[in-house]
């Protein structure tokens, strides 16, 4: 028995959160991989999962905002030997199901049709579906051929564009080796080079290795699967849906993919130390990462099964030995402008940016803010005052814009709302203050003391931010300016107990909540907390609830002093940013 099959047998036979949360071994092998490879929460685990009566062979859903992806997963058992076609059949349902959303909702289980509001609003956005096989036993030959013709049929559709990817004992055992490595600093590899396809050589005083590398080999590279790979690259996978990247998968599917070697610019990876046996053409990489290729290691990946399959598929690798972070930023920034990078990307030297930041660590000597994808906190700087410029651009469309149903899509606040969020002079004690509740809040909710409804916690990149909006809202009622919004450094003070506010905020969330859910079953609707937490509606009834739970609070133990704490000086209060 492989290692990862033992170790996935030993987990669901010591570990009760599997035998008490579900019903049966298919169920627990597909919660052990949400939970241990795509490293999802236990109550995200339990709302993924849309397996049982119904399931209309949709095993788990994960509708994911962030790679704008819809996951749809189908898992097979490890006691499973031999899988035949069935299971392909199964997939291909389920693709056939998708197309028609309105007839699938009626005909499937609570789980799913919950899942499937989510889905529809993301395929309404043009988020990539990728389909998942999960099994630890081998296919057959009929269903090897199956998975190759279903890969390339699926493929041909431009809307949604999809994938499926097989992930055997195998690619199993290297995605969890990969969720292992998220916590560790470095990754190694090593791969054998064909003799005559690579040569090694000194480059301005750095090791270089340029290769033809076979695109068979691309599979085995670590870090793909969690981005980890890409760390040091400015900009994470595009999806299939971006332009370039659709004429990769193109070529990768077509006739004519011996040629991708000659279509292809090549990929640039960086590493700490670089080491090759000549002798046995052996390439040990310590600390690797890819400064460009993402999108194309990511398509190439999308295109496995027929990637597997194909001979004489090579793609130009130059390796090089740069230990020096200063240089390797470089390297990064200089070879990643043949295509459009993210927004924030761009945005990353911009002047109101940069004023941003001086002021912060000037105001905050021992402060940090990080602009760019991929910057570490230097040492010498305080972990407590360190903010990276995504999260400080979510807090500030929670807050001063009151919109934290749009702060999940990074790629709009930096784009579409760039021009209301950064103002150069922006106070750096309300990037502090910002940070600190943001602090309080995700300690809370790592100690599991919310107390928030499950839906709720089952969406943590929607519900946090919706937390401090919360928060803001109870500053501005208690003073009696509910239509503006407070300075976030006047509610410093409030930080030396912030327990109750918050406490507060994520009780008057599970209310409104509850009044949302009841509304929807009263006119006979699918409710979906995800889409629900996108919609104005949310922040009208959780204002509501905060509004009649302020007007009690005086006739409640210690309401009168939590009160007092709220209220704010009339001069500490502005309008609210635009953001519609």
């Amino acid at each position: 028995m492989s290692d990862i099959l033992a170790r996935i047998q030993r987990d669901l036979q010591q570990d009760s959160y599997y035998s008490q949360n579900f019903a049966n071994d298919g169920e627990s092998f597909i919660a052990w991989y949400l939970r241990n490879v795509l490293l999802r929460t236990p109550i995200q685990v339990r709302d993924d999962i849309t397996d049982g009566q119904d399931d209309k062979q949709i095993d788990a859903v994960i509708v994911d905002d962030e790679k704008r992806q819809v996951i749809i997963i189908q898992g097979k058992f490890f006691t499973t030997t031999k899988v035949d076609q069935a299971p392909l059949h199964e997939v291909l349902a389920a693709w056939l199901h998708i197309q028609n959303l309105p007839a699938l909702q009626e005909s499937s289980n609570k789980r799913l049709r919950v899942k499937l509001e989510a889905v529809s609003e993301a395929l309404q956005d043009e988020y990539e579906v990728v389909f998942e096989l999960l099994t630890t036993g081998t296919l057959t030959e009929s269903a090897k051929n199956d998975l190759k013709s279903f890969s390339e049929t699926i493929t041909e559709y431009e809307h949604p564009v999809a994938s499926i990817t097989l992930v055997d004992t195998a690619t199993l055992q290297a995605r969890w080796d990969d969720a292992l490595s998220v916590a560790l600093p470095k990754l190694k590899h090593s791969l054998t080079l064909e003799p005559g396809r690579y040569l090694s050589l000194q480059v301005a005083n750095f090791k270089t290795v340029l290769a033809a590398v076979k695109l068979s080999d691309v599979l085995r590279l670590p870090g793909v699967n969690d981005q980890t790979l890409f760390r040091k690259n400015v900009r994470q996978s595009l999806g299939l849906t971006n332009k370039i990247n659709k004429g990769l998968k193109q070529t990768l599917m077509g006739d004519n993919s011996h040629f991708f070697f000659l279509y292809h610019n090549g990929i640039t990876a960086i590493c700490d130390k670089l080491s090759l046996d000549t002798a046995s053409n052996n390439l040990v990489l310590e600390g690797l990462s890819v400064v460009n290729g993402c999108q194309s290691i990511n398509t190439i990946f999308a295109c496995s099964e027929k990637i597997k399959r194909s001979t004489g598929s090579y793609v130009l690798f130059r390796f090089y030995e740069i230990p020096q972070a200063d240089i390797a930023d470089r390297i990064s920034i200089y070879t990643n402008s043949q295509s459009a990078v993210k927004p924030r990307d761009l945005r990353s030297n911009d002047k109101r940016i940069a004023a941003i930041k001086t002021a912060y660590e000037n105001a905050y000597r021992d402060g940090f803010l990080i602009t760019k994808r991929g910057q570490e906190r230097p040492a010498d700087r305080d972990e407590k005052k360190t903010i990276d410029i995504g999260l400080l651009a979510k807090c500030i469309m929670s807050w001063h814009c009151q919109r934290p149903n749009i702060a999940y899509n990074e790629n709009k606040l930096f784009d579409k709302y760039f021009d209301q969020l950064f103002r150069s002079d922006y106070s750096p004690a309300d990037i502090h203050t910002l940070n600190q509740w943001m602090q309080h809040i995700e300690r809370r909710w790592q100690e599991g003391s919310l107390g928030l409804n499950e839906a709720l916690m089952a969406v943590p990149s929607y519900a946090k931010f919706h937390l401090l909006f919360g928060v803001q809202v109870c500053f501005s009622i208690a003073s009696n300016h509910a239509d503006k919004v407070p300075s976030p450094s006047a509610t410093l003070s409030a930080l030396s107990d912030p327990d109750p506010i918050i406490t507060l905020a994520a009780n008057c969330y599970n209310s409104a909540l509850d009044a949302a859910v009841s509304e929807y079953q009263e006119k006979s609707r699918v409710f979906s907390p995800q889409n629900w937490l996108k919609a104005k509606d949310s922040l009208n009834k959780v204002q509501a609830s905060l509004r009649m739970y302020m007007g009690m609070m005086s006739s409640m133990p210690g309401g009168s002093d939590l009160k007092k704490k709220l209220v704010l000086d009339a001069s500490k209060y502005s309008l609210r940013w635009s953001a519609d």
